[in-house]
């Protein structure tokens, strides 16, 4: 299968890896991490994606992107099928499951997950992105995000840019505990030591936990269980279903 991939750069490495073993031709574009905070933005992002997709190119379109603040509610293609995880969120994705998700979720509340894209995507871009991950803010935050603020309102206007100074500003209040997703293959980061660090520098407990490799696996061998995918099939829009299936098309 020849597939298109329009992804989040938080799943690079990931994604990268599950292609390098998939029998299938695949074709990446990643997208800047940070749009779930601006979901009406990246949904206008990843739509022009997709309407850029010559008809008759791809077996398939796949997203990699949970629903994540319903960024996906609305999107479709008139020619070529998609292909969405059944998932809330990219942890999702590196958990294996959303039942493992929820299982971890529940018995760990207060807990900030950590993967290689999360640490990364801040240094791919550098402090000049337009969202800043809250893997990297540092105890010194609040001055480099004030620093920051007027890029936001010229960017995305005031009332944004306030509620994402706002939302950045307070955003470890809510966790205690810092997690580490890892896998093998990226073991030789050190992100164990790089996690620690920020753990020790918010006053947060530090734990870690083995990623599961197995939706990366699916999303590109291209046959997708409906228990874990959707097909939309062209012509048809992404719905929530606010439910166990997470999305739905109609």
């Amino acid at each position: 299968m020849f597939l298109k991939v329009i992804a989040c750069e938080i799943a690079f490495r990931e994604l990268c890896y599950a292609a390098a073993r998939s029998s299938n031709l695949v074709d990446f574009e990643f997208l800047t991490q940070g749009y779930h905070d601006i979901p009406g933005t990246g949904r206008t992002e990843i739509q022009k994606r997709i309407d850029a997709v010559p008809a008759g190119k791809y077996d398939a379109i796949v997203l990699g992107y949970g629903l994540c603040s319903n960024i996906l509610i609305g999107l479709a293609s008139p020619h070529t099928r998609l292909i969405i995880p059944r998932a809330h969120d990219c942890i999702t994705f590196f958990l294996g499951s959303k039942q493992r998700y929820k299982e971890f979720f529940d018995a760990h509340p207060g807990t900030y997950y950590y993967t290689s894209g999360w640490l990364e995507c801040m240094k791919r871009r550098g402090s000049t992105g337009p969202i800043w991950g809250g893997a990297q803010l540092p105890a010194s935050a609040n001055e480099s995000l004030n620093g920051t603020y007027q890029q936001w309102v010229d960017k995305y206007g005031e009332d944004q840019a306030k509620y994402l100074l706002e939302e950045m500003s307070r955003w470890s209040n809510s966790y205690s505990h810092g997690t580490l997703i890892n896998f093998d293959f990226v073991k030789h980061l050190k992100l164990r030591e790089e996690v620690q660090r920020i753990c020790a520098e918010r006053g947060w407990e530090y734990a870690e936990t083995e990623g599961d490799f197995r939706l990366f696996e699916k999303m590109l061998e291209g046959n997708w269980p409906e228990a874990d995918f959707l097909v939309v099939p062209p012509g048809q829009k992404v719905v929530a279903t606010n439910d166990d299936k997470v999305i739905g098309a109609s």
